[in-house]
This record gives structure tokens, sequence and C-alpha cells, in this order.
């Protein structure tokens, strides 16, 4: 990810213009004061960094912490009138929908993306540029390293020693998430072997798969992201014609995620790595 420094007295005119898509942090400047997040993960991450305080109003999704200003702005359809009116210094978005960008450089509001991330060191680097602009570094920084530290922990702790094979639903269409996608490659870290690799012919990090798929790959584990949205179970699983006799439906295998904590890339990624290898390991335990 490059890194540039932009100050935030320029950021309108460069989301105007269409730049700063990298997350590129500002320089340590006067912190801003009134935040507002569109962006569930940056909520999170404001949050851990202490900068909560500063804060003024989040998107309808940001449901963490609980503290959170939930409100009824809405991420994808956005306001600009409405987020306007929490007269904010800084707006920070993952996803620009159409017109989120230039509407908010049009009234002069700075904005600052920060997309979804691809690996781990993204992650590292948002929270350290949301703690430049709210003028919490020295908390940021302190973040990073203990989420570094704990997950090279877990890794080292939890690996187990037979490559386990695991399917990760997104949603009850079956479609999931390969090793070369942020998720992916938090399971890649346990050396866990992805069932969706093979079957990813458009190289989209997200295919859909059938049933039928699903049910001859026999992965080792199942881990499912849709138990909010979907309503999905390990119960719901074991009833779907013929994955009653998938070796995860068969060995307790099927693990019910929280569907923010699977998808959002923020501080709590080392809580969904727990899991993962806790789970990984109580199986390897158990076949052993």
């Amino acid at each position: 990810m490059r890194r540039i420094l932009i100050p935030l007295l320029l950021l309108p005119a460069v989301v105007a213009a269409g730049c700063g898509r990298d997350g590129s942090p500002p320089p340590e400047a006067a912190p801003v004061e009134r935040i507002v997040s569109l962006s569930p993960t940056a909520t999170e991450m404001l949050f851990a960094i202490g900068a909560g305080g500063q804060v003024v109003a989040v998107d309808s999704n940001s449901n963490y912490p609980r503290q959170a200003p939930r409100t009824s702005l809405s991420a994808y359809q956005p306001n600009i009138e409405a987020i306007a009116g929490y007269q904010p210094d800084l707006v920070v978005y993952s996803d620009d929908p159409g017109e989120l960008a230039a509407g908010l450089g049009r009234l002069g509001i700075p904005a600052m993306r920060q997309p979804a991330a691809t690996r781990l060191d993204d992650t590292y680097a948002q929270i350290d540029q949301l703690g430049r602009a709210t003028g919490h570094g020295a908390e940021a920084a302190r973040v990073v390293a203990a989420m570094r530290a704990e997950i090279a922990k877990i890794v080292a702790a939890g690996r187990p020693e037979r490559h386990l094979t695991y399917y990760h639903e997104l949603d009850k269409n079956l479609y999931t998430a390969t090793s070369t996608t942020f998720i992916g490659q938090l399971y890649s870290l346990l050396g866990m072997e992805n069932i969706a690799d093979a079957a990813d012919k458009q190289h989209s990090g997200y295919p859909q798969l059938s049933a039928e798929y699903v049910v001859k790959a026999n992965p080792d584990l199942i881990f499912l992201a849709d138990t909010k949205c979907c309503g999905q179970s390990a119960r719901t699983v074991a009833a779907r014609d013929g994955w009653d006799q998938i070796t995860a439906v068969r060995s307790d295998g099927v693990v019910e995620l929280d569907d923010d904590v699977a998808s959002r890339w923020g501080p709590r990624v080392v809580d969904f790595l727990k899991t993962i290898s806790a789970k990984a390991n109580t199986l390897e335990a158990v076949g052993s």
C-alpha cells in the first residue's frame, strides 16, 4: 500500500479529484473533533484507539461497540444533506456508491476512504491513519502492536498438524471466499485448505458453489458467516440434502460465526482468528 501524507485541509480537494483512495494517512495535524463514520469497520477502529468521543454519528450498520452513536444514515445510499447536518470535520467511508465523495467535496467536508482490506497490513495501516487524523497516534500504535502480538501467538500455538479443509459460507446461496481474499488469508495463517479455491474459475475471490460441490469436497470444517443475515446454523446445515454425510457435519465441525466479526477487518479479526484456531485444534485433538 502506498503511504502518501495528505494534509487534512487538502482532503476536500483530494476527494473531489478522486484521489486518496489507497487509504493514505494524513500527517499529524490538529485532530478532527466531529467524525461521521459510514463504515462499521472504521467505527470499531475509532473506538478501539480511544477516538470514540470524537464520533458524532455512525451509519445504521455500525452496531459495535454498543456506545457508538448509531443513526439511520445509510452507507449504501448516503444522504449528503443528512451527513452534513452533523457538521462533521471528517467523514470516514469504505465504499462510494455514487456521489458521496463528490458531494462532500462540494460542501468542503473532508473525507477519508478506507476500502476493504485485502491483507492484514491494510488493517494496520488504516488504524494508523485514523490515529493520526484523530490525535490518537500513540493509542493506534498500541492497538496495532497488540494485534500483531496476539495474532503471532495464535498462529504459533494454534496451527494444526494436518491440513484441515474448510468451507466458509457467506450466505445461504453458497457464496464463499477463497484463499486470495482477506478472510481466506486468515485461514491460511493456520495452514488450512480452502475447498473453494479450485472452483473460482473467474478468479473473483468470491465464487458461488453448488451444494453438490460442497458435499463432494467433504470439508473437515464449515464456518457459517450467515447466522444473522440468513438464519443459518449447524441444524439448518445438517438438514440440507446430502450434507449430513459431510465430515464437518458428522464430527461437530460446523461453526456458527458472528456475521459482523467475520465480515469486518478491524481489531476483532483477532477474535475471529481465535475462533478458527480453537475449533481447528479441537477437531485435530478429536481426530488424533
